[in-house]
């Protein structure tokens, strides 16, 4: 409910987790009311390790949220403190409850995908690489943790030996499929930042072949990486791009009567594969990476930044020599504007970064079908002046892409990594 824009069902979903919510903070009244007592059996201790579990995921998670929903969910009895969640989750982690483990799990998906997804992309991976440590030694072929180990390890740029961790977290089980359709989630990813396109498309593929998790996003995901191969390349796969964008509009799905915001990133994209005469999408698979903040993650890697910086002007240079030009044209110049900002900041070329995201802003009113580029550009502006330490411009800017644009793909995301950045 935290992306519904309809205020009654806001309400309505919020007051349902209430009840939920409500008896765990009566449960942690209690916790304090005998933390003196000294004669703590089994039960207390699992007792113990569920509140902090509780009210530690409860904490964290809505910390999250951009202030307005905050405020309307304290209004009608949730809290968000952020510190309290993650001290909570802390606790039960080191404890000795059966809750142990996914107070540590939940502090895993906090460090290694939500503070990415849905933050600035600044993720503790020395508390992450603590928390699973004691783990990895004593369930050294357990496939979870294999697999929490080899995301690490991409968080860290070690892309080559993130992927052969994951194929041992394939290999380790058969019976739980949806952990193998992860891995090759992360796998596709790891071979689009090393820009091995037919690796990359093999696991797309194989997504799109057998996980049912986002139709949509799988095909719109094989098609865009098609379209970065080149043309012998293409053809060895047997195929169609066109084919494959114009199926997306027909797998996209409604979660309790909502689109999911990606797949309606995707199908908005591949719209422009409908007509009769396509109009090519420009690096498709490298928006997308900008999508799920990928470029925090390649950007640790100077050398692949360089080689995408490297395609990113190749495709520059292309559009500019193009004679005729087409509607989509100046939405094109600015996504390979922001992209390119964003590999010249992480490369420390900050000023001509800064140069990059100027002309995205100045081309507003130029551009046709993509909004989000300003005002994701105007967050990525904010993030170049706070790495400066110059606070007052940071916030300028971060506050005018949350304040002045409405109604664009991605808003709820970029809501919540403006939440983060402030």
């Amino acid at each position: 409910f935290f992306q519904d824009e309809n205020m009654i069902n806001f309400i309505k979903g919020g007051l349902k987790i209430r009840t939920s919510y409500q008896i765990y903070k009566e449960c942690h009244q209690v916790l304090q009311m005998t933390q003196g007592n000294k004669s703590k059996n089994e039960t207390y201790c699992q007792f113990e390790g569920g509140v902090k579990l509780g009210i530690g995921a409860f904490n964290l998670m809505l910390s999250l949220l951009p202030g307005r929903i905050l405020r309307l969910l304290e209004f009608i009895g949730f809290s968000g403190n952020r510190e309290l969640g993650l001290c909570q989750l802390r606790e039960g982690a080191s404890g000795s409850s059966l809750r142990a483990i996914l107070c540590t799990f939940t502090l895993l998906v906090y460090h290694t995908y939500v503070s990415l997804i849905l933050g600035t992309g600044e993720a503790n991976l020395r508390e992450a690489e603590s928390l699973l440590k004691p783990y990895l030694q004593k369930f050294p072929n357990g496939s979870i943790i294999l697999f929490y180990a080899a995301r690490i390890d991409i968080l860290k740029g070690n892309f080559e030996k993130a992927q052969l961790r994951f194929q041992e977290c394939i290999a380790a089980q058969q019976e739980w499929k949806q952990i193998h359709h992860l891995c090759y989630w992360e796998l596709m990813w790891c071979y689009t930042f090393q820009q091995n396109w037919l690796q990359a498309y093999r696991y797309a593929d194989l997504l799109s072949k057998e996980s049912r998790w986002s139709k949509a996003i799988y095909v719109f995901q094989k098609a865009a990486i098609l379209c970065m191969l080149p043309e012998d390349d293409l053809k060895r796969t047997g195929e169609d791009i066109v084919s494959l964008f114009r199926q997306v509009d027909g797998l996209k799905q409604r979660i309790a009567g909502k689109s999911i915001p990606t797949e309606k990133f995707a199908v908005r994209k591949a719209r422009r594969y409908a007509s009769s005469q396509p109009v090519k999408l420009i690096v498709p698979a490298l928006e997308m990476m900008y999508v799920w903040n990928g470029f925090a993650i390649v950007g640790k890697r100077a050398d692949l930044t360089e080689n995408l910086l490297v395609t990113i002007e190749k495709e520059e240079t292309a559009l500019q020599n193009e004679t005729n030009r087409n509607e989509y044209y100046m939405d094109d110049v600015c996504m390979l504007q922001l992209l390119k900002g964003l590999c010249l900041k992480h490369l420390g070329r900050l000023m001509q970064a800064e140069l990059c995201f100027s002309k995205v802003i100045q081309s507003e009113k130029q551009i046709k079908y993509d909004s989000y580029l300003v005002p994701f550009t105007m967050y990525e502006m904010g993030l170049l002046y706070k790495q400066q330490d110059e606070r007052e411009k940071a916030v300028r800017y971060i506050e005018t892409a949350k304040n002045n644009y409405k109604e664009y793909s991605m808003e709820s995301r970029l809501h919540f990594r403006i939440h983060a950045a402030l």
